[in-house]
């Protein structure tokens, strides 16, 4: 079940950050509080989410999405690391490499999973059946689909 949470919450954001960029009139990334806006309004449409549900997700969602834009920085960094280590033929900065983006990819998991959590406890037991009927119909973001991704989601990324 955690899977098909990571899918929509992944979904959810990549859908946000499109709905943004597209709407964009310049060539400016969306900031995380545009991503976690269009993910709650969205989450809002589908689950009919009260004022207190939406502003507790845009409270777990911002947390996520502040967390895990910060850890894909460093994942970057640590990839380029990596390629730089093994050009090199480096073994210990090979090892350092891949023991951080280990270190991050662990940390991007237990964000998201936390909001994912946070967010599943807020809803009604009647949200919770149509959030699970929304992620075992394949939510995606063409063609009227639906959520899959959070804030976490780049964010959630």
């Amino acid at each position: 079940m955690h899977k098909l949470f990571r899918a929509a919450t992944l979904c959810f954001a990549l859908c946000a950050a499109t709905s943004l960029l597209s709407a964009q009139t310049t060539t400016s990334a969306p900031t995380v509080a545009d991503q976690v806006t269009a993910l709650v309004a969205r989450l809002t449409k589908l689950l009919s989410l009260t004022t207190a549900q939406a502003a507790s997700a845009t409270s777990i969602f911002t947390t996520e999405l502040t967390a895990t834009t910060t850890i894909g920085t460093n994942l970057a960094t640590a990839q380029t690391a990596l390629t730089t280590a093994a050009e090199a033929n480096s073994a210990t900065g090979i090892t350092a490499a891949a023991n951080t983006i280990g270190t991050l990819n662990m940390q991007q998991a237990q964000a998201q999973g936390t909001a994912d959590a946070a967010f599943y406890v807020i809803l009604t037991t009647a949200q919770q059946t149509i959030y699970q009927e929304l992620l075992a119909a394949g939510l995606n973001c063409t063609g009227g689909g639906g959520p899959a991704g959070g804030p976490g989601g780049g964010g959630r990324q």
